[in-house]
């Protein structure tokens, strides 16, 4: 084949390029956007979540094996500077008392439904309560009681 004969010719990656920019010329960026969504909640649905999170644990190692683990607290910083520039230096005090709230409240939450459970008799337990119930002695982890 001579020059002439390849002449207007293309690879298939420049086609899908060509073809590509065509697409977001006509339809625009959230047509990509709302494909790869549609895209990626089908992808959910046939192999489950487990499978995003594998492919994003093997995505990081191979990251890190090529840039390093300093490359992470690179980029950690930089976003947190940027949501520090975006939303002010309080934002990180106000999601750190959002977030203690919420811990407290469960942690509240808990100890009502441990002091509701010890306060039941046995009789009013459920039937599969209580046979569930262990009636082994205490084992490490449960507290040894006092006297």
């Amino acid at each position: 084949m001579s020059d002439k004969d390849n002449k207007g010719s293309m690879t298939v990656a420049e086609a899908g390029r060509k073809g590509g920019e065509t697409v977001r010329n006509e339809r625009g960026r959230e047509f990509y956007e709302t494909i790869g969504r549609k895209g990626g909640a089908t992808v959910k649905a046939e192999r489950g979540r487990s499978f995003y999170e594998e492919i994003g644990r093997k995505g990081g190692e191979t990251v890190k094996a090529e840039r390093g683990a300093k490359f992470y607290e690179e980029i950690g910083k930089k976003g947190g500077d940027r949501v520090k520039a975006t939303r002010g230096p309080n934002f990180y005090e106000e999601i750190g008392r959002k977030g203690g709230q919420k811990v407290k409240k469960l942690i509240e939450e808990g100890k009502r439904a441990a002091r509701a459970a010890m306060a039941t008799p046995e009789a009013e337990k459920p039937a599969a309560e209580a046979e569930a119930a262990p009636s082994t002695p205490a084992t490490e982890e449960q507290e040894p009681q006092r006297e």
